[in-house]
């Protein structure tokens, strides 16, 4: 992402002056979706929403453990989940308070979301500013498509959370921002050996081709890093600027600028694939590990309706979009409205169009990754008629967004009466407020996903702490932190009191025999005071139960059992 002063104005009174001033209009956007922020936030916390996922609670604890482990350093980050959200969080959640209510975890997320409006508004306005007949629409289309994507309430709330939606759309929405700009810029044969052009309303000079090309690449290649959408959003546009390179071949700056987008975006991946291999003995750790997706759905036995098939995986993923923009069929409306914008797009912008293609891409990569890659998506609505991964249709927010502003440019384009052109205007604006009205009032979906998460996890999470509440303030334990983390974190216990399956040395697998982890499992008495296992975790399958006293088994609806074992050496110093 870059600065949101990029851009500069000069007002008509004094259009001789070319010093560069910031735009006001951004600014103004940026200073609405920070409110936004900021209030969303409060109210989670103060209603204790912020802590409802199990992915946000898992998330804050990988990034605290990198410092705050008997084995702290940067293999804590583990695999499955990219590492780029959790090195973000690190800074906020150095502090006890911000890592226990997890609003540390929440503030990129938050900061990502404010990036994100900003660049939703800068798209829309580029992409209509280039032509004369949309031109005195872009700021209103712009605002439109900023206010459909930053008013979102499911958006809204999981800004206000760890979780990483937020901070993958900003990288997402600027690397197509930067990627249109790009292309834009050699339609306009914007090259270094070319005079550099101002921009839009003053004298800064706009970036050149090249710029454009490696700001988006640096987007991509922090999108690779947040989730493994980027990969397929970075495979795209990849062959997307492959192909530009090869028909101006000639042009030996843009040759340079593509070979260094293309190396950008490439090493990312085989950095992560070399980290997997090199620590974990296996590239795609991440994928078929012990942790990943594909075992979890195994282990859990979730059912998929749309497995190996992936046009009913497209449905499930455009439903749970259309859930995630209003209550029920109405999510229909913004379906058609996405279609109409499409048409009038490829109908009058031309060229411009291509540009909304983009942000359909997290279409075809969900619909394969729900169809083959284990993370079944359920909707209310459908069978198995729960909800699961709704969040998911977060993904195409971008594209319903911007769509919007495309209908409001149409009213421009398609030559509607001037007294009804605000009417109409304002009717687009209204039917987006209706719609997140009901959205809110029925509760949005993210939310209400959450909350069941919670319900779940809660009792036994609250049981296990009520006990270990009571026992000494200094005492080691030995827990399997996979599942459980948020325990430690709700009684504040650092993570280096407790001895878990990520204190080994991983490239010893499939067994660290001088590994903290193991030595712990073969004779706990020597190393913690106690033991939490839970049915069937790491802990409950391999530990040594010899001088155990068993203080209490836990019994939770729907969850796996806990029993808590005092060692020898707690049971002495009792004494």
């Amino acid at each position: 992402m870059v600065a949101i002063y990029s851009e500069s104005s000069v007002t008509k009174k004094d259009s001789s002056n070319s010093a560069a001033l910031p735009d006001r209009t951004i600014f103004r956007v940026a200073g609405i979706a920070t409110l936004v922020s900021l209030f969303s936030f409060f109210y989670y916390v103060q209603h204790g929403g912020i802590l409802l996922y199990g992915d946000a609670v898992a998330h804050i604890n990988i990034a605290r453990r990198v410092f705050d482990s008997q084995t702290p350093g940067l293999l804590q980050l583990g695999t499955v989940w990219l590492p780029l959200p959790h090195l973000l969080m690190i800074p906020f959640i150095a502090a006890k308070p911000m890592w226990q209510n997890g609003g540390g975890g929440s503030i990129p997320s938050m900061v990502a979301y404010v990036f994100g409006v900003v660049g939703i508004f800068r798209f829309v306005r580029g992409l209509l500013e280039g032509d004369s007949r949309t031109k005195s629409a872009a700021t209103i289309a712009a605002s439109a498509a900023a206010f459909a994507f930053g008013a979102n309430p499911n958006l809204i709330y999981m800004q206000a959370t760890a979780m990483t939606e937020s901070i993958y759309l900003a990288f997402f929405i600027w690397a197509v921002v930067h990627f249109a700009e790009f292309v834009r810029s050699l339609e306009g044969h914007v090259s270094r050996n070319d005079p550099a052009p101002t921009d839009r309303a003053g004298g800064s000079p706009a970036p050149t081709a090249e710029v454009s090309l490696l700001r988006s690449a640096l987007c991509l290649g922090a999108a690779e890093l947040t989730r493994y959408d980027g990969w397929f959003l970075a495979g795209v546009i990849g062959m997307a600027v492959a192909v530009v390179a090869l028909k101006r071949w000639s042009d030996l700056s843009l040759r340079r600028a593509a070979i260094k987008f293309l190396l950008i975006v490439a090493v990312v991946p085989v950095l992560w694939l070399t980290y997997n291999r090199a620590i974990y003995g296996n590239m795609l750790e991440f994928a078929n590990g012990p942790y990943s997706a594909k075992v979890i759905e195994q282990r859990v036995g979730a059912p998929n309706p749309a497995l190996h098939n992936a046009p009913v995986a497209a449905l499930f993923l455009l439903k749970s979009a259309q859930l995630n923009m209003a209550v029920g069929n109405w999510g229909r409306f913004w379906l058609a409205a996405a279609i109409l914008a499409g048409c009038i797009a490829a109908w009058k912008l031309r060229a411009q169009s291509a540009f909304l293609l983009l942000l359909w891409i997290p279409l075809p990569f969900y619909a394969l990754s729900i169809a083959y890659g284990s993370v079944p998506l359920h909707v209310s609505t459908w069978w198995p008629f729960a909800t699961f991964n709704q969040r998911y249709g977060l993904q195409l927010l971008p594209m319903f967004a911007v769509s919007s502003g495309v209908l409001v440019a149409a009213i421009f384009v398609l030559g509607a009466p001037r007294r009804h052109v605000g009417k109409l205007v304002a009717l687009i604006f209204a039917l987006i407020i209706g719609s997140y009205a009901a959205v809110w009032k029925a509760e949005p979906q993210c939310l209400q996903e959450a909350r069941k998460n919670w319900d779940i996890r809660n009792p036994l999470n609250s049981a296990v702490g009520r006990i270990i509440k009571l026992m000494p303030h200094q005492s080691l334990f030995l827990m399997d932190l996979g599942e459980h983390v948020g325990i430690m974190e709700q009684l504040g216990i650092p993570l280096r009191q407790v001895i878990n399956n990520e204190n080994h040395r991983p490239w010893k697998r499939p067994s660290d025999p001088d590994g903290l982890w193991e030595r712990t499992l073969a004779d706990p008495s020597r190393y913690v005071d106690f033991v939490i296992a839970f049915d069937g975790d790491a802990v409950d399958k391999a530990l040594n139960r010899t001088n155990l006293v068993e203080l209490t088994e836990i019994h939770a609806t729907g969850q796996p059992y806990a029993r808590i074992y005092a060692t020898q050496k707690a049971t002495n110093q009792s004494r």
